[in-house]
């Protein structure tokens, strides 16, 4: 039997339909995947009975002729910033210790409605805040690709334990959120695709919150029709979010047509930075080359509010977390270090739960919080997100989409970067615009870095028009032609 950790979602749907394989087959073969990968560190808690249970559960509905949902048999593994009902749930912090929800977050309930089969729970930057991967208390998660000079490379972040899982093949693809490039900067990292979709397209109720007007769930998958059936089946109105968008899902997969003749693609010049790595430029005018091959219209644009999107960010998120941050206190759950009082508790448990890039964003977001500095700072990066937003709402009625780089380097060598923050938070600059708008972006594995390391480019669409950002992202891919390697470049 072919290596069953080696196919797509795609693959996978059409093998089980055929009875060629079972999910509980292919389940077992990502679970011994995963005893073989753990060097990468890539999940923080495995769940194999769970994950052998759901597939089981699967063959049965199979074999019983039911009604079958879009990720039947798939085994995913879930980012551990999802709340997953009895399963420990860290946020990749020591401060939710023993952490075990009685509730299951929409996504991840979704996910299971629709058949799929949870491997385990992924590492991630604690809080979601970081772009390496090094920030989770659980460890630094390793890309399966390595350098050249056999160096463990950086996974991205905050999604790096998906993104790894997913390019290792310990999982047939994973969830991811992305506040500010936390998913499309690690697919990029690992040569997979990842997709955030608008915001309010997925519920945020039940994950863990970074910052809450920014946050949203999405996909990462080997390929664009995986993530177009994976996302079909996270999405959905939900009650239960108050930013939840109550629209239609459309069939993300039929979107795929091949076919992009006539539609306008923009390239901004605000992205074409000074001392922009070659190879990223080189790999950016050879996507902007495909496009036109394939009968797309390329018109430059300019989104000039673009310089004022990392600072505008790194105000607004810090701020947000900030205040999110406040419910653990060692009160109610997780981690409590005690103290002679009360507020002694409080500062014992935070100061020791809570680790060092997480202590700088909260201190941040409440000094620009504080009386004095609100106007200074927090409004003011408030407004200039509104020009940012404004910039992409004039530039979409030129263009259908957006052609960019999704990072600014390939992945770098672990420990490299790592007391520099500012450095970090610069690997974010060309996917931050958009989350700042609240617009669907998804990074497309295109080519490689003369070390031989993955490199992505991200195409950005109007809100709520995933189809179309979708069918560009699939016609990318068709001529990118993308060989992924597993376990490192070849």
């Amino acid at each position: 039997m072919t290596d069953l950790t080696q196919l797509t979602i795609a693959q996978a749907r059409d093998k089980l339909a055929a009875g060629e394989c079972t999910a509980v087959q292919l389940t077992e073969a990502f679970l011994k995947a995963m005893e073989a990968g753990r060097d990468l560190n890539a999940y923080i808690t495995e769940t194999p009975e769970i994950a052998l249970q759901r597939a089981q559960e699967s063959d049965a509905r199979r074999a019983k002729g039911e009604s079958l949902g879009a990720m039947d048999g798939i085994p995913v593994a879930i980012k551990d910033l999802f709340c997953t009902e009895g399963v420990l749930t860290t946020a990749g912090s020591h401060i939710l210790d023993g952490f075990t929800p009685a509730y299951e977050s929409t996504v991840s309930a979704n996910l299971r409605a629709a058949g799929a089969v949870m491997l385990g729970k992924a590492n991630l930057d604690e809080f979601a805040m970081g772009s390496a991967n090094i920030t989770s208390y659980y460890g630094p998660v390793k890309n399966p690709w390595k350098a050249a000079d056999g160096k463990d490379l950086v996974s991205g972040g905050s999604s790096g334990g998906s993104a790894a899982a997913v390019a290792g093949r310990l999982a047939m693809a994973a969830t991811g959120t992305d506040t500010g490039g936390s998913i499309r900067q690690p697919a990029s990292f690992c040569g997979i695709t990842g997709l955030k979709p608008t915001y309010g397209r997925c519920s945020r109720w039940g994950t863990v919150a970074f910052a809450s007007s920014l946050d949203q769930a999405g996909p990462m998958t080997q390929t664009v029709r995986d993530a177009a059936i994976m996302l079909g089946a996270m999405v959905g109105y939900d009650a239960k979010d108050s930013t939840s968008a109550p629209v239609d899902v459309p069939d993300f997969e039929a979107a795929l047509t091949g076919d992009i003749k006539g539609l306008k693609v923009g390239i901004p010049a605000e992205y074409k930075m000074d001392g922009m790595d070659p190879a990223i430029a080189a790999l950016w005018d050879q996507g902007i080359a495909w496009l036109k091959a394939q009968g797309a219209e390329v018109k430059d644009i300019s989104l000039p509010h673009t310089q004022y999107a990392l600072p505008a960010y790194y105000i607004v998120a810090p701020a947000e977390a900030s205040a999110n941050l406040a419910r653990y206190d060692g009160v109610r759950y997780g981690l409590r270090v005690p103290g002679d009082s009360l507020d002694d508790m409080y500062m014992n448990t935070r100061g020791e739960g809570f680790g060092e890039e997480v202590k700088r964003r909260i201190l941040i977001g409440t000094y620009v919080l504080s009386s004095g500095y609100y106007d200074a700072y927090y409004i003011k990066a408030q407004k200039v997100r509104t020009l940012i937003a404004n910039d992409f709402t004039k530039a979409f009625e030129d263009v259908d989409v957006i052609l960019t780089p999704t990072a600014p380097s390939a992945a770098f060598a672990l420990g490299e970067k790592q007391d520099d923050p500012v450095a970090m938070f610069l690997n974010d600059v060309f996917t931050v615009p958009a989350s700042l708008a609240g617009l669907p972006g998804i990074s497309v594995p295109a080519g490689l870095s003369p070390d031989g390391l993955p490199l992505g480019l991200q195409i950005l669409g109007r809100p709520f028009d995933e189809e179309t950002v979708l069918k560009v992202a699939d016609v990318l891919e068709t001529s990118a032609d993308f060989t992924r390697h597993t376990g490192g470049s070849a």
